[in-house]
């Protein structure tokens, strides 16, 4: 699919971004758990153990990933970065383990992705900090156990759900990072335009944090871009008539919605009677992928709203009547207009 300008996945943008926060204290947002991590942190520190492994869960764009790197930066530990779509071997796994340093944080994304042979290497070094490698084959074969330097394995994932349960019980803290409010997003946009030298007038700021769906990945993306309006309108500041403007040029409305999302629920009401419809029905009406209607369209949504998941399948609910202007029986608005 077409990148779209409200998609929370990842962008050559995001690598190395200046906008993310340097230090814990420029993490805006998730006040429990960084509260919560700012306690378990320091008792690391003061017994001088290493900290139980992390598993970060939730929604693409939250902060999962720069999180991590912030818990290296508190621990004054080095961190080392994987992905787990990567890891296709369990050698390719035991050479990652065996590498690491004393104190080490491995940082796993989309960790849900692990192979389950690769999980089975993983469940000793969690909990033993050893590593068990089989030698030779057949009846001959022989496990030789390695001991591996205490280390951290904070993990990342859009799908908490679908970890094994030994693997989510050898996590001793979840996160799960939920969607922002306008107040919380609303400081990082007066952060993060500074930074940038964008004048954005307190009206803009309200603007950005309403149509950012609740992401400030999305939020910083959407910044970047008013800021090029803004430069080619030779505007001094951005307000929130510049900034409305702005965003209505890319098809995103005041709720943050996109046509993609509006397609979604036009066709639920439209072509299933507003539901309940099974999502791999409605992707293929949608001509998308079911995992991305799934972990990048449907949360917002339901957040917002405008959707439900139920046993049966997707709902949409009385809002996204009323967000899209039909009532039962009435024509959508992706129909031609009749002839007059």
């Amino acid at each position: 699919m077409i990148e779209r300008a409200v998609a929370a996945t990842g962008l050559p943008e995001d690598q190395g971004n200046p906008l993310r926060p340097a230090n814990l204290g420029d993490f805006v947002g998730q006040n429990r758990f960084v509260g919560n991590m700012r306690v378990f942190m320091a008792a690391s520190r003061e017994r001088k153990e290493s900290l139980d492994h992390v598993l970060l869960s939730g929604p693409p764009g939250l902060g999962k990933t720069t999180f991590a790197h912030l818990i290296s930066r508190e621990l004054g530990a080095p961190l080392k970065a994987t992905s787990a779509p990567v890891i296709e071997k369990t050698g390719d796994m035991a050479a990652l383990l065996s590498g690491l340093q004393e104190g080490e944080i491995l940082f796993i994304d989309e960790i849900h992705r692990l192979k389950p042979v690769i999980e089975e290497v993983l469940y000793p070094a969690l909990e033993d900090f050893a590593l068990d490698l089989q030698l030779g084959q057949g009846p001959t074969a022989r496990t030789v156990k390695i001991a591996l330097p205490r280390f951290t394995l904070v993990g990342a994932t859009t799908r908490p759900g679908s970890l094994t349960a030994p693997l989510l019980s050898r996590f001793g803290i979840l996160g799960q990072f939920e969607f922002y409010g306008v107040d919380d997003l609303s400081v990082i946009a007066r952060r993060n335009a500074a930074l940038l030298g964008l004048g954005l007038a307190e009206s803009g700021v309200g603007e950005l944090a309403r149509r950012c769906r609740g992401t400030p990945r999305i939020l910083n993306r959407l910044l970047r871009r008013v800021r090029d309006f803004a430069q080619v309108k030779k505007a001094s500041a951005v307000d929130a008539e510049l900034c409305a403007w702005s965003l209505d040029q890319m098809e995103i409305d005041r709720y943050g919605l996109d046509s993609l999302d509006r397609r979604l629920l036009d066709t639920l009401i439209r072509s299933f009677g507003g539901g309940p419809v099974g999502l791999d029905n409605l992707a293929v009406s949608l001509g998308e992928d079911s995992e991305t209607l799934e972990d990048m369209v449907e949360p917002y949504l339901i957040q917002a709203g405008f959707l439900q998941r139920t046993p049966r399948g997707r709902i949409a609910t009385r809002q996204a009547y009323q967000y899209l202007g039909l009532k039962g029986g009435e024509p959508s608005l992706f129909d031609p207009p009749a002839n007059p």
